[in-house]
């Protein structure tokens, strides 16, 4: 790499040594022209036709003039000229190498334009134009970037707006039912009650999502990494999350090694684990396994979740972990989410110097996560 940068600037280098050898050239030959002209006198017969004309005199009072004021004084006119010439061309110089900086400048405003016209340089100044090109690429595509998130966000909250009220209309209506008819059969009562609580657990997982929503932009995730022992991490992951699977009929088959570490914060791990569990819950087949493997290679652990699914597109595979992104599009009240789980965990994989990916194929989905090993 270090070769091509020299490459690259080497064109505007040649081109910079190039006009200031020309300058110092010029400038060489220009006194030496002058001085030689002094030596052959014809400065000298220049100047006494000058008087003569603009000063209506003869030639002998001319003379005189230019031996008197001029001859013994040609040192100094020779300095002189010397001064002035290398000041013009200097100032030629300085003014020719500010229309590159007035170039840069004219790229970097150009920068803030929201145009997707490419910046243009002299030839020369090639290496500054890729560096600005890319700079305005990247900037331009964060900015959709950000414009994609906030608007999912945004649809993300009117959704959970419409679903909070179906529930809510629900339990409202249930609970004045019950009021108003006393004498109601204790069955029927019962089965209102349970109606009622349902929903009022629905209403709660959208109250928890809306705050989901509101603390992953106000979080500064911090790490306290330890030595943790990951077989036991994953069996009591997954028996805190067996309502969550049993309720689809899912289950856990655990494949690791017991004596299998990982250097990481286990709070945040958790996390990371937790949400990929409650997703392959979430679009797994009924009464299927998630197989959870782990495997060592060379100074990092691999973790795999592997659930038996629809397949997953493959241009939708890089946006699983995208915020607000979620997979069903639909919008099933039954197990869209926040679509902030699997973005959170990127984002805590990478605090730790992993990696998060996610593969399809022949129904199988899988979600493979790298960390650091332990010492």
């Amino acid at each position: 790499m270090k070769v091509d940068k020299k490459a690259d600037y080497g064109v505007f280098q040649h081109k910079l040594m190039q006009r200031f050898c020309a300058i110092a050239l010029a400038a060489f030959l220009v006194v030496i022209v002058f001085y030689l002209f002094i030596l052959q006198q014809r400065v000298g017969n220049w100047i006494v036709g000058l008087l003569k004309l603009f000063m209506r005199i003869e030639e002998e009072e001319a003379l005189l003039i230019y031996y008197f004021y001029f001859r013994e004084y040609k040192e100094v006119f020779f300095s002189v000229v010397m001064i002035v010439v290398f000041i013009f061309l200097l100032w030629q110089l300085f003014r020719w190498m500010t229309r590159y900086f007035k170039e840069i400048d004219q790229g970097i405003d150009s920068l803030l334009a929201e145009d997707e016209n490419e910046i243009h340089l002299s030839p020369e100044m090639m290496p500054f134009e890729k560096k600005l090109n890319t700079v305005k690429q990247t900037l331009a595509q964060r900015n959709a970037e950000a414009r994609l998130a906030e608007q999912r966000k945004d649809d993300l909250v009117m959704y959970l707006a419409h679903d909070i009220r179906t529930p809510l209309t629900s339990v409202i209506g249930y609970l004045n039912l019950l009021e108003e008819e006393a004498d109601m059969p204790a069955d029927q009562r019962e089965e209102y009650l349970q109606i009622t609580l349902d929903k009022a657990y629905r209403l709660q997982k959208l109250v928890e999502e809306f705050f989901e929503i509101t603390r992953y932009n106000l979080q500064q995730i911090n790490l306290y990494k330890d030595s943790l022992d990951l077989y036991y991490l994953l069996l009591q992951l997954s028996d805190e999350l067996l309502p969550v699977l049993s309720g689809r009929g899912n289950s856990v088959v655990l494949n690791v090694d017991e004596n299998l570490t990982v250097y990481a914060d286990a709070d945040k791990l958790v996390r990371v684990f937790g949400n990929i569990l409650k997703n392959a819950a979430s679009y797994s087949y009924v009464d299927t396994e998630i197989i959870i493997s782990a495997e060592k290679n060379e100074n990092q652990v691999r973790i795999s979740f592997q659930n038996r699914g629809d397949a997953i597109p493959d241009e939708k595979l890089a946006l699983l972990f995208d915020k607000f992104y979620r997979l069903d599009a639909s919008r099933m009240s039954g197990t869209g989410g926040t679509g902030l789980g699997l973005a959170i965990a990127k984002e805590i994989v990478a605090l730790h110097g992993g990696t998060i990916c996610a593969a399809s194929k022949n129904g199988l989905n899988t979600f493979s996560v790298c960390l650091p090993a332990a010492n």
